[in-house]
């Protein structure tokens, strides 16, 4: 922590404990030269509640136990949708098959699909099991959503789940400019966009609805 933010943070518990408003303290800061999103974030350290002196918030924590089941969460969840969308993809070139596929693409794809059922049988239920726990402990308590493994990870999956969308609309702008529509290719783009899609949209409502909460 550096010199400058120390003293903010003692300058807004300062304030707060002579009974200042958070509204005043912030103006005061800004007009000090502040920047406005570094003092808000010092006054929201703070709870909006009715106590002689001021109440901080919970912060961030790491614990070893969360940092495993959040790991194994995440990971079951790369692996499911990986392996979703790859046997949805054997699927789709079986239902439309392109007789310029070399033989021993059949071959492949029955491998392929073998390994799909296979992670999804028991990746998918292990998420399951998880996501329950974690949702249970967190309805219990509802301060373990500060976890600092659980917030890089949810950012991280909605980074990479951001990143597969943006390319697979590029993707799919590509070859409707060059002209290159085929249904298994429609297929495909749907499926990429679909498992993306979904787990970008449920995490991002996740950290809405905690952003909402007080």
């Amino acid at each position: 922590m550096g010199v400058a933010t120390r003293e903010l943070e003692q300058f807004v518990h300062a304030a707060l404990s002579r009974g200042e408003s958070k509204q005043s303290v912030l103006a005061a800061l800004t007009a000090a030269g502040w920047p406005e999103e570094q003092a808000v974030d010092a006054l929201d350290a703070y709870a909006d509640v009715s106590f002689p002196v001021p109440v901080p918030k919970p912060r961030p924590y790491l614990s070893a136990r969360e940092a495993f089941l959040y790991l194994v969460l995440f990971a079951t969840l790369y692996i499911s949708a990986y392996h979703l969308g790859s046997l949805l993809f054997d699927l789709i070139n079986r239902a439309f098959p392109d007789p310029a596929d070399p033989a021993w693409r059949a071959t492949h794809a029955a491998s392929s699909m073998r390994w799909g059922v296979a992670s999804l049988a028991v990746a998918f239920p292990v998420f399951l099991y998880v996501a329950n726990l974690l949702g249970k402990e967190l309805a219990r308590s509802p301060t373990k959503r500060q976890s600092a493994v659980r917030r890089w990870l949810t950012y991280v999956t909605l980074f990479l789940a951001a990143g597969i969308v943006i390319g697979d609309l590029i993707t799919l702008l590509y070859n409707v400019l060059g002209g290159e529509l085929g249904a298994r290719f429609l297929l495909k783009v749907f499926v990429v966009g679909a498992i993306a899609g979904s787990i970008f949209g449920y995490y991002l409502s996740d950290l809405r609805r905690e952003e909402k909460q007080p």
